[in-house]
């Protein structure tokens, strides 16, 4: 960002269901910081799973949005709009030979691990809580690969982790203006190796969460990503991928997270209020910023 320039805010969601409440404080926190700034405010539609996000419930969403008295710049970005930019990045990954083809389904790789740990091996979880990557399939060679590619067509593509790192010449590191899960802010260093090797796109589609979002900050000119605490450790890796990709470091704010009265995070499938519901019964735009502690 440019002295003269202004900031830019986003609130990226996925139409995958209903939005729920924990949705509307990430959107009004973005839409609030933007005003304050005055910056700008964008939305994007996070649709690459085109199996789960619908027509319909993007609909929904927007209406919802507008409801709760949000503006946003016009069109919104819509992912699957744009697979080709996903695609051009992911293939200057492929062609430093930082990406490897991955063929364990989640229930073998369990199984691995599970067996790993039976014989005395302690095996790392990513900060999401599941397992690193068992599988062996970075040291094959061309060939090994191309031959299960053909007898597997439906695969995963990760990152080599240790690869990438050392592609990397300096130690990572992001502004946060919030706060992690342990009350990390300020300049606080990068883990990406936490992650192991993480899945980078699919067979059936050329990118994952993680390569989109950086990739979508850039083009956007995102500055300042405000998002859930729940999503600090994902900064690690997306450092590594603008890193890797020669794209702009924005400025990064994880806050609050809005939770059930059972202390669990707010989830579209596990059917918590959503806001859809909250206003069939009743509630006003106010009511809602109350009821998630909103301050104006």
């Amino acid at each position: 960002m440019t002295a003269d320039a202004p900031p830019v805010f986003r609130f990226a969601p996925s139409p995958n269901g209903a939005l729920h409440l924990g949705h509307a404080y990430s959107a009004l926190v973005n839409f609030q910081m933007a005003q304050e700034t005055k910056g700008r405010f964008l939305l994007r539609i996070e649709d690459i799973d085109r199996v789960r996000c619908r027509p319909e419930l993007e609909k929904d969403m927007l209406e919802d949005l507008e409801w709760l008295g949000l503006e946003w710049e016009t069109p919104p970005r819509r992912q699957s709009d744009h697979f080709n930019n996903y695609s051009e990045a992911l293939d200057t990954l492929i062609c430093e030979d930082l990406v490897y083809a991955s063929f364990m389904s989640r229930k073998e790789i369990r199984d691995s691990v599970t067996a790993k740990k039976q014989s005395g091996i302690k095996w790392q979880n990513d900060p999401d809580g599941s397992p690193l990557y068992p599988g062996s399939e970075r040291e094959w060679n061309a060939q090994q690969q191309e031959a299960e590619r053909n007898n597997s067509p439906l695969h995963n593509l990760r990152l080599n982790m240790n690869a990438a790192i050392k592609h990397v010449s300096k130690n990572l590191s992001f502004v946060e203006t919030g706060s992690g899960p342990e009350q990390e802010t300020g300049v606080c260093a990068a883990y990406p190796e936490k992650w192991g090797d993480f899945v980078i796109a699919r067979s059936d589609t050329p990118t994952s969460y993680h390569l989109s979002v950086v990739i979508d900050d850039a083009l956007q000119g995102i500055t300042h990503v405000v998002r859930g605490r729940d999503l600090f450790y994902a900064t690690y890796v997306h450092r590594l991928l603008q890193e890797l990709l020669g794209l702009p470091e924005p400025e990064y704010h994880h806050h609050d997270l809005i939770l059930a009265n059972d202390g669990r995070k707010l989830s579209k499938s596990a059917g918590d209020t959503s806001l859809r519901a909250l206003r069939r019964a009743g509630m006003t735009p106010q009511d809602i910023k109350r009821l998630i502690g909103f301050s104006t």
